[in-house]
């Protein structure tokens, strides 16, 4: 299993749409925003690989370090198969 922590969305969604706007969206749309195309390429480009399996983006995990967090409310927020 390979977990994938973005940490910088707030960055790219202002250098895609200007630093004015991304000041209007709150950081949890940012994130949302980023992660869903991160996975939307990342199917393209493994399935494009022949590689078959599945990913998702899940609310309530926490990487930090080499230490990974279970919070209250895990739940899978996107899921795609490939």
């Amino acid at each position: 299993m390979i977990v994938l922590k973005i940490s910088n969305a707030s960055e790219v969604v202002a250098s895609k749409v200007g630093k004015f706007l991304e000041l209007l969206t709150p950081d949890s749309i940012d994130h949302t925003t980023v992660e869903d195309q991160v996975i939307k390429k990342m199917v393209e480009n493994l399935a494009a690989e022949g590689i078959k399996g599945e990913i998702a983006a899940i609310n309530g995990l926490e990487l930090d370090g080499e230490n990974l967090s279970v919070h209250k409310g895990l739940n899978v927020r996107k899921h795609a198969a490939f």
